[in-house]
């Protein structure tokens, strides 16, 4: 059965929850943008059992208000390997089973797990098939310790996987990347067909109307300080997200830790899920008192308001190959608060964003380093306008918005 109405309809395809925090800032925003450009999405998910349980209700409400026909499957996680290809099965029965009652004519793909669907469905249907990279994904898995190399399975899957990146590039109608610098790398890639292949570049974008200073809330702002004890000429320092696998904790509390020599009343604030234990066990072997710490989750909606409890953020990320097209989403809400912040080189195009008037840029990990660089943080009087009409050249949703228009519109060309 074909479609009756004028809209473009697009299936989009993504191996993340919608209920989890990534799909809510980094999936979401954009598909209620395009929606409203005229564009009638059916949303593929897989949705972890208790976040789904928790967060089902209120991701329901929101996609049904732009008209988004939201098709989530469950997430499987063990056994490893087998449980993925369990839930490819589950995204591609599903997806040609709507294509075939409502005639997509684009199929739009976040990450690897998806675009095997999407290029299956390019080859046998003829729809315009989007690969929405997201990072190179078989890299992150080794370079992150989530597949090793000497184990000959994980290693089977590691090569699978780049036979079939190499398919994707070569295939797509368009591909999205995170960054300029990825771009620039798949250029160089002589095993891709029809070089230079189309790429649009669109960062983690961030919703610039949540992260400002408008969104903060005074009340709560003073309850907060009360709660943590903090005294109005404190230098809080803080982090946002998760500390995992790519985050560089150890250098973190080690700068904190110079920090510490200079202003011994500071505080690190960590605003993030995760179990404190995890922070403080580390912090405890550098010698750091657990009393400098503040370590809590917060609603997404009040995050300003806890950022606005510090000076300063910071985040270290391995500077490894497959991190060249990573995008940090902390660093647009960061930057949209109008705060500075301190990163190190060698992360995606972390280097050409941030410069000497917005932050602190560290090309080398080392205690000299670090206190020239709080030398800097405690010194200078950042302009929190410039900060913000960076993050509004950079980060700004609307234009992510738009440069994904322009990209469907080339696909059909329209």
């Amino acid at each position: 059965m074909q479609p009756t109405d004028t809209k473009t309809r697009v299936l989009y395809l993504s191996y993340d929850g919608m209920t989890d925090p990534l799909g809510q800032s980094q999936v979401i925003p954009y598909l209620q943008g395009l929606s409203k450009a005229g564009y009638s999405f059916t949303l593929i998910s897989f949705e972890k059992e208790g976040r789904f349980e928790k967060n089902r209700d209120t991701i329901a409400a929101l996609l049904k208000e732009s008209n988004i026909d939201w098709v989530p499957l469950p997430y499987t996680k063990k056994p490893p390997v087998l449980s993925t290809i369990w839930d490819l099965r589950q995204m591609k029965k599903t997806a040609i089973s709507l294509h075939l009652k409502k005639g997509f004519k684009i199929i739009h793909c976040r990450s690897y797990i998806s675009a095997m669907v999407g290029m299956d469905m390019q080859k046998q249907f003829g729809v315009k098939f989007i690969f929405d990279m997201r990072g190179f994904y078989a890299d992150e898995r080794v370079e992150g310790g989530i597949w090793k190399l000497s184990n000959p399975v994980f290693k089977q899957v590691y090569n699978f996987f780049k036979r079939k990146e190499q398919q994707f590039f070569s295939t797509a109608n368009y591909t999205i990347s995170l960054t300029k610098k990825g771009r620039d790398i798949i250029h160089t890639w002589k095993n891709i067909k029809n070089q230079p292949i189309p790429i649009q570049v669109i960062p983690c974008c961030a919703d610039l109307d949540l992260f400002s200073e408008k969104s903060i809330d005074a009340g709560l702002l003073q309850q907060l300080r009360k709660q943590f004890n903090l005294t109005g000429n404190q230098f809080v320092l803080n982090y946002l997200g998760s500390v995992g696998t790519w985050y560089m904790l150890d250098e973190m509390l080690d700068f904190f830790k110079c920090l510490l020599t200079i202003r011994p009343d500071a505080k690190f604030l960590f605003i993030t899920g995760e179990p404190a234990s995890d922070i403080l066990t580390k912090a405890k072997i550098k010698g750091i008192p657990e009393a400098s710490f503040i370590i809590t989750p917060a609603p997404h909606k009040q995050v300003p308001t806890y950022l606005a409890l510090s000076q300063c953020s910071i985040f270290f990320i391995k500077p490894v190959f497959s991190k060249s097209a990573s995008s940090p989403t902390k660093q647009g809400e960061i930057m949209g608060m109008g705060m500075p912040h301190i990163c190190n080189a060698g992360v995606g195009d972390v280097d050409d964003i941030i410069d000497e008037k917005s932050g602190v840029l560290l090309k080398t990990l080392n205690t000299a380093e670090y206190e020239k660089a709080i030398q800097k943080m405690l010194s200078t009087t950042f302009d929190k306008d410039y900060i913000r009409f960076r993050s509004q050249q950079i980060y700004s949703l609307s234009t992510g918005v738009e440069n994904y228009r322009k990209v469907y519109k080339a696909v059909l060309g329209v």
